[in-house]
């Protein structure tokens, strides 16, 4: 019987050892692809992750030179010395940021190096659950997460993330040429919503937009849900877009109360009850100054703020910071920008980028990244995915950022400045009338104030600066700036805002309520 060689040679099994050294190549092979893609994605996503940071230098190099140009030529001499300090600032800056770099590699790298090695050990000995090639599968995937993933879910959140006030949900009650009322209606299905209820109007802060207070209604992480959810007859003020909107550009603190005011009315004379206003954030500051003012007498009887700066000149970190930055820059022209109508606004995304600046040991880009490779590839491991809290934090950081009328900013920036006075006089005036936290206790206005622990944007000294003029409640939450907006706004949660917590604290929602009920201490 004659044998062809070919098909004999093709069809003969392959020695043990032979499919082996060959599994072993195509193996190799794979990993060899795999750590170039996984190269390119590391510097891809940390080139994204650079982009925004540089780009708003790049903005903030542009108006400094703006800037610059234009007052140059009248004190030269006297501008030599301020260049060496804010030099100086810089290079301070540069350096926190490098060895801010060089932490989070040494956090991250040794721990890895670790593993590839136990990896090799473990290929060494045929454990093919635990050896070189799974952990390059594993890297790669962590990798991945942070250059493709994380992004892909960041986008896909905004469906679900803040206000969609077309979708349903919320009544639409006024309007000025700044802003829109919205009644914010129960997601629960067997709420009813009071109608002789004492209302709350909800004031959100210019910087940070309105969206951050209705987080993820779909999951229950909703600040303006949890007093609509309670039945609470509940309304948000929501600025026009700006772009739009010549008014909003133009906006004043005065222009902002006559409109709230406004709102007031309304609200008052639907349900027949004075209303709580309760400013989130900068917001906080505003609805304090629309109280102070004398405008909303007799329409409004309590006060609640949240993480609010109401004196921002107690804050350290920002203290730290004005005191490194020369008096010369220290002005609201480097951040200004004129729009082709001529009407002046403040840059959003400079202001994001100064809060950055400011914390930047921990805010700085290639801090950033290696902390979401960390964080996202412990999820992994543990078989987690992504979850939408983070992502919606992340597309708010990133999507939300809102230029400022000027105005405004103005506020802010004297806030920080210039302290209130010894006998509670804030540093600015509404109706070239003097705005003093003592009227709150002469017309009997009850007032709570909540605040972060660790919030480093508002800290603590200046959200609770009130307490040396007047006695209201403060409640403090864990965690930072938001978190009364996100993790505690969850019914379930440790710290939810409809309930009592810690020595006696109360949320938000509960001091309302307790007020309603009449029982505020």
């Amino acid at each position: 019987m004659k044998v062809n060689l070919i098909d004999y040679v093709q069809s003969a099994p392959v020695p043990t050892v032979y499919s082996g050294i060959w599994d072993m190549e195509t193996r190799i092979e794979k990993a060899a692809w795999q750590l170039a893609r996984t190269g390119v994605d590391y510097w891809g996503a940390m080139a994204a992750y650079h982009e925004d940071f540089f780009d708003s230098l790049q903005k903030s190099i542009n108006y400094f030179y703006e800037r610059e140009s234009q007052r140059i030529g009248n004190n030269s001499p006297e501008a030599i010395p301020t260049y060496r300090q804010l030099l100086d600032f810089n290079l301070e800056l540069v350096v926190d940021a490098i060895t801010s770099s060089i932490e989070v590699m040494i956090d991250y790298h040794p721990e890895e190096i670790i593993k590839a090695m136990n990896a090799l050990i473990a290929t060494m000995s045929g454990d093919n659950e635990t050896d070189i090639f799974t952990y390059i599968d594993r890297i790669s995937d962590h990798v991945r997460l942070v250059a493709h993933d994380y992004p892909q879910a960041i986008e896909n959140i905004s469906a679900e993330f803040g206000f969609h006030f077309d979708a349903g949900g919320y009544r639409k009650i006024a309007e000025t040429e700044r802003f829109t009322c919205y009644q914010v209606l129960p997601t629960e299905p067997d709420i009813d919503v009071r109608n002789d209820g004492k209302p709350v109007l909800i004031i959100h802060p210019y910087v940070l937009g309105a969206d951050i207070l209705a987080f993820l209604p779909g999951e229950n992480k909703s600040y303006v849900h949890c007093f609509a959810n309670q039945g609470i007859p509940t309304y948000i003020r929501i600025l026009k877009d700006i772009h739009n909107n010549p008014a909003v550009q133009t906006t004043t603190l005065e222009d902002d109360i006559r409109d709230t005011k406004s709102f007031c009315e309304i609200i008052k004379q639907n349900h027949g009850q004075m209303l709580t206003l309760n400013g989130y954030c900068q917001g906080g500051l505003i609805s304090l100054c629309t109280l102070l003012s004398g405008e909303v007498d007799g329409l409004v009887d309590a006060h609640i703020t949240c993480v609010a700066p109401i004196d921002g000149s107690r804050s350290d970190g920002f203290q730290w910071f004005l005191e490194k930055l020369p008096d010369r820059f220290n002005d609201l022209a480097y951040g200004t920008k004129t729009l082709p109508n001529g009407n002046k606004v403040t840059d959003g995304d400079l202001m994001a980028w100064v809060y950055r600046l400011k914390s930047i040991e921990h805010e700085y880009p290639f801090v950033s990244f290696y902390r979401d490779l960390a964080m996202l590839g412990q999820l992994r491991d543990k078989g987690s995915k992504i979850s939408k809290t983070a992502a919606a934090l992340n597309y708010w950081l990133r999507q939300q950022r809102h230029d400022l009328p000027l105005e405004i900013t103005r506020l802010s920036f004297i806030s920080y400045n210039t302290p209130i006075t010894t006998d509670g006089t804030l540093p600015f005036k509404a109706f070239d009338r003097s705005l003093n936290i003592k009227r709150l206790a002469e017309k009997g206005i009850p007032m709570q104030i909540c605040y972060g622990k660790q919030d480093a944007l508002v800290e603590k000294a200046c959200a609770l600066a009130p307490l040396d003029y007047i006695q209201a409640e403060a409640t403090a939450f864990p965690k930072g700036h938001v978190a009364i907006a996100t993790s505690w706004s969850l019914p379930t949660s440790e710290y939810a805002l409809h309930t009592r917590f810690g020595n006696g604290l109360r949320g938000p929602v509960r001091f309302h309520l307790d007020l309603e009920e009449g029982s505020v201490l």
